[in-house]
């Protein structure tokens, strides 16, 4: 099926939900989006359903998830399901494709791994600034593609990256890297708006995120103040 088949069946799609994720702190539902004879599993999360957090404003978190997915998908990552926006039976919220994982795959070794697709990941988690990167938040696929999920606590104005990959840390950034960067402060000026998901504060620090991470020229390391791994890891 081709992304645009699955963005016009995400979008326009009655969405029926059939299950939940029960150890999601905020509101994880399992649903199919079908339209016609064509359907598409899915992960709907109402605005409805988020959990007050102290850190971030309220029913800000599926703005913040389409919002990374706009980042992964413009500069090439690839690292986000196709993810929208959209109505649903229990209101508005963020709607992301369903990523089947390979089950062969041990994530307990293969989230310190030496990975180019993990690094690839954790360089999209310091422009973003995800302060929730778990190990069970990865999903490779058994094509062998690599997927991450749950990016609703991100983009903060602090510098708060908690994450499982700190393999790289202080690593010197490549060309190709730089380059990524490079085009990242170019695209949130003229290419992506990210104005309506995010606040004026919120924007002028990414900026200086990215202009920070090029003037360094390298991998980022853990803030000293804030805990470089969440917890649960997994």
């Amino acid at each position: 099926m081709a992304i645009d088949d699955k963005f016009e069946l995400l979008s326009i799609g009655d969405l029926n939900v059939t299950g939940r994720l029960v150890d999601a702190s905020n509101a994880t539902l399992y649903a199919t989006a079908t339209h016609g004879d064509q359907s598409i599993t899915c992960i709907y999360k109402p605005i409805a359903g988020e959990r007050p957090l102290w850190d971030f404003p309220d029913g800000a978190l599926a703005y913040r998830e389409y919002a990374a997915f706009l980042i992964s998908n413009t500069l090439g990552f690839n690292l986000v399901p196709l993810t929208i926006l959209r109505d649903g039976p229990y209101g508005f919220g963020m709607v992301q494709e369903w990523i089947d994982i390979d089950e062969s795959i041990d994530l307990g070794t293969f989230f310190s791994s030496d990975n180019p697709m993990l690094r690839s990941m954790a360089l999209f988690d310091a422009i973003i600034n995800n302060t929730d990167r778990k190990i069970g938040h990865l999903l490779p696929t058994p094509a062998g593609e690599l997927f991450g999920c749950d990016h609703g606590v991100t983009f903060h104005s602090e510098n708060k990256l908690r994450t499982v990959l700190w393999q790289w840390a202080g690593d010197p950034l490549t060309k190709d890297e730089i380059q990524i960067l490079e085009r990242a402060r170019q695209s949130i000026v003229q290419e992506i708006d990210l104005s309506p998901y995010l606040t004026t504060t919120e924007l002028n620090a990414l900026s200086l995120r990215i202009d920070t991470l090029i003037s360094n020229g390298a991998m980022p390391t853990p803030n000293p103040d804030w805990p470089a791994v969440p917890w649960p890891a997994f």
